[in-house]
């Protein structure tokens, strides 16, 4: 399998060091440079934990012939549009079975009319992982809560909607969320 772990990491300006920290539990840096080069075999609990450290999805982390990359032709600084001193490439938005989606009609904080937001679904036991983000979450009579989500207690969750002078929402006992992970916004 050949990943792309070492274009990411590299964009992201982490060291080897710095994604075996983040890690969960941590590793070694060795034990990632022997990832990213292939010489130890990437198992998809590796992909799920380096995805995490690096705050992507997994399927980020794998080159696929049918998902051509995109080549990163210059960066914008305070000096204005620089080539890059090495050639990187984005990765398109590779969907998966855990996304929903949800579309912007009205603007609310960052989000613009047209905006598309990915959404990953997460269980109870990953509720952690939205902290301080920007969550749906599923409401009694097929209704949905959406807004930062600021803190959690036990089965209780507080969302603070993006609505200016909104009031927080309560939800109890929700049986998933979902987080923002991608904003697709149409220019």
């Amino acid at each position: 399998m050949i990943t792309r772990i070492r274009e990411i990491r590299k964009g992201k300006e982490m060291t080897l060091a710095d994604v075996a920290a983040a890690c969960a539990p941590p590793t070694t840096p060795q034990t990632i440079g022997r990832l990213e080069t292939g010489t130890r075999t990437v198992s998809i609990d590796w992909l799920n934990r380096i995805a995490a450290a690096l705050g992507v999805l997994p399927a980020d982390l794998v080159k696929l012939d049918d998902r051509p990359d995109i080549p990163i032709a210059a960066r914008l600084t305070g000096d204005g549009a620089e080539p890059l001193q090495a050639r990187k490439n984005f990765a398109p938005p590779q969907p998966n079975t855990d996304l929903v989606g949800m579309e912007i009609e009205y603007p609310y904080g960052d989000y613009r009319p047209r905006d598309q937001l990915w959404l990953e679904k997460l269980a109870p036991d990953r509720f952690n992982e939205a902290a301080n983000r920007d969550i749906l979450a599923p409401r009694s009579a097929g209704r949905y809560a959406f807004g930062r989500l600021v803190d959690m207690f036990g089965a209780r969750l507080s969302l603070l909607p993006p609505q200016h002078g909104a009031r927080q929402i309560i939800l109890q006992d929700v049986p998933w969320i979902a987080v923002v992970r991608t904003l697709i916004r149409a220019l």
